[in-house]
């Protein structure tokens, strides 16, 4: 490369940094759609409206949600991953974001690398267990329970594929027990089952099954996140009898892949700001999870280990979407 070439390779490089860094500092320039990949009025609907409400009001451009549901939350994870690169299509997912990257086939998009991580805004832990009818105030005398019954004990899923369902496949191989997996259509279902007897245990979300711990209705005996609960602080960790033991649905924000690196920057800074509000924190804690925040490099790393843990327990388990 001559002289002359390589000072006009430096300068085309210089314009494009300050294009991109001018382009940072003016977006957003108008409204901002944020996908929701599943109905309104779950967990991902909940934090992703509140979270556009504090960026709306912070950045004088609206933020609106747009819930585009199907496939597990592909659907709308597409949307985004196909989106032009330019900041005004976000994604506010969950961990079935992870679990999708290898349950699903042949996916029309590659998740690590069409989404760019952004900040990992929040982690709902999942709680095991059982009905009261079941004899185990433990989880040492659960697997001891198990073991002794082969096959014997039921355990309930939100459906095949979840994260309820990958909690309980990790429980079978960390404890080495053998527990039969039904399958239900959602939690209210599996919730149902359980209280009329039908299984003997489960993995759910904090929140949904602090009343029914409360009235005695099931016996929570651990927590599956690799941090305690700050609702449920005597419970101990699955991950302190098996280490590296960690499920839980998390909640995050991502850009389409190739958005310029400042205006990640920017709309980071924003949600950690947003997180440091007193009035979301206490809204995302009273909806069962724990205020987290993160870099996007966090995220990202972060999001590779949940998608090859996920990528283990499937293919040892050999499981397949419905």
């Amino acid at each position: 490369m001559t002289h002359r070439s390589a000072v006009a390779t430096t300068f085309v490089g210089l314009c494009l940094a300050l294009a991109s860094s001018a382009s940072a500092q003016s977006w957003p320039s108008r409204s901002v759609r944020i996908v929701v990949p599943f109905q309104p009025g779950g967990g991902t609907d909940i934090q992703g409206r509140l979270l556009a409400k504090k960026l709306t009001e912070s950045m004088g451009q609206s933020f609106v949600v747009d819930n585009r549901s199907g496939a597990g939350g592909l659907i709308g994870a597409e949307i985004v991953a196909k989106a032009p690169p330019d900041g005004y299509a976000l994604l506010f997912s969950s961990a079935s974001l992870a679990v999708n990257a290898t349950l699903v086939k042949k996916l029309p998009f590659d998740p690590l690398k069409d989404l760019a991580p952004v900040s990992l805004l929040s982690s709902a832990p999942l709680v095991l267990v059982v009905h009261p009818s079941v004899p185990a105030k433990t989880v040492q005398e659960l697997v001891a329970l198990a073991k002794k019954h082969k096959g014997k004990l039921n355990a309930a899923s939100n459906g095949s594929g979840t994260t309820s369902h990958l909690a309980i496949e990790m429980l079978k191989q960390a404890a080495g027990i053998d527990v039969v997996h039904v399958p239900y259509k959602g939690g209210g279902p599996a919730v149902t089952a359980m209280m009329a007897g039908e299984v003997e245990l489960r993995f759910s979300g904090q929140l949904a099954v602090i009343p029914h711990v409360r009235s005695g209705r099931v016996r929570p005996l651990a927590i599956a996140s690799s941090r305690r609960s700050t609702l449920l602080p005597d419970l101990p960790t699955l991950a302190s009898l098996y280490p590296g033991f960690d499920a839980d649905n998390w909640y995050a924000m991502f850009a389409t892949g190739g958005t310029p690196k400042e205006l990640v920057a920017r709309l980071h800074a924003e949600i950690v700001r947003a997180l440091q509000a007193a009035d979301m924190r206490e809204i995302i804690i009273k909806d069962g999870a724990e205020p987290v925040g993160s870099t996007p490099e966090e995220l990202g790393a972060y999001f590779r280990r949940e998608t090859e843990k996920y990528a283990k327990v499937i293919k040892a388990a050999n499981i397949r979407p419905d």
